[in-house]
């Protein structure tokens, strides 16, 4: 048996960079703004008198992507609160997060700065199949990373998983409700943060409902996992699973017990979102 420091699941040269983000359809501020303005047209259309114009006997093109009715924006309605400033919003957001959970894990998060900058990026991270681990490193664990020997060969050692139980327990502590809203009031400043990575023309929705669907498509690993040297750390001897994205190998390393918490709460938290139960993978 070998202790052994954790290892980051870092790209290798050989696996592809993670997309870059391009537009998606209007949001729902857009088309009510666009209806306001077709139907102000309408009514000074009737009031003038003005005769419609013979309708063309040509088929009317298929309405294209960019028009058709954007999906339903997730979270609902925030709380009427006034948000500070992405730069000064620290203060709030610790305010409300600590009504959602007072679990250690969440409160350690609490203490760092650019909480909304860091969930954003973070989620962005995850979406993209990139491990987020850089950016929470108030979280990571403080023991190694062991490996057990059987037959000559490595394998994951069961209680390497233990060291995320705080994290699976902290996620299984936040009230999908009361996250939901949570992100339905801050998401003008998570839009902004959004933007600051360059992805001012896609919805965070979109962003934060991909993750959520990569996260919910990891399996989950109840037998002995076995591994293979691969540098200076491991990897999996299954190839299915290394052509997992690396932050579903990041997520994946936490172990059958932890994984399954989270998962069942992360789907717990799509619905109350709004995501719609069919694009969520199976159980």
């Amino acid at each position: 048996m070998n202790d052994l420091p954790d290892y980051e699941l870092h790209r290798t040269p050989s696996e592809p960079s993670p997309p870059t983000l391009s537009p998606t359809r209007p949001t729902g501020l857009w088309v009510a703004a666009v209806l306001l303005i077709a139907a102000a047209g309408v009514a000074a259309y009737i009031a003038f008198g003005w005769r419609a114009r013979p309708v063309p006997t040509a088929a009317t093109p298929a309405p294209t992507a960019s028009e058709k009715a954007p999906p339903p924006s997730l979270g609902g309605k925030g709380e009427p609160i006034t948000i500070p400033p992405l730069d000064a919003s620290d203060a709030l957001v610790r305010t409300l997060i600590r009504a959602l959970s007072e679990n250690p894990a969440v409160t350690a998060w609490l203490t760092t700065n650019g909480l909304i900058r860091n969930f954003t990026v973070v989620v962005a991270n995850m979406a993209d199949g990139a491990t987020p681990a850089k950016h929470l490193r108030a979280l990571r664990p403080s023991s190694a990373f062991r490996v057990v020997e059987r037959a000559g060969n490595p394998y994951v050692d069961p209680r390497s998983y233990d060291r995320y139980a705080v994290i699976a327990d902290a996620i299984a502590s936040v009230d999908p409700t009361g996250a939901a809203r949570l992100y339905a009031t801050l998401k003008p400043r998570i839009e902004e943060a959004h933007r600051e990575l360059g992805s001012s023309d896609r919805s965070f929705d979109r962003t934060l409902e991909r993750a959520i669907i990569a996260l919910l498509d990891t399996p989950i690993l109840d037998g002995p996992v076995r591994l293979k040297p691969k540098g200076i750390g491991y990897a999996y001897a299954d190839e299915r699973l290394e052509r997992l994205t690396s932050a579903q190998k990041q997520f994946l390393r936490m172990g059958p017990r932890n994984v399954r918490i989270m998962k069942a709460r992360l789907r717990e938290i799509a619905l109350t979102l709004g995501i719609p139960p069919i694009q969520l993978p199976g159980r």
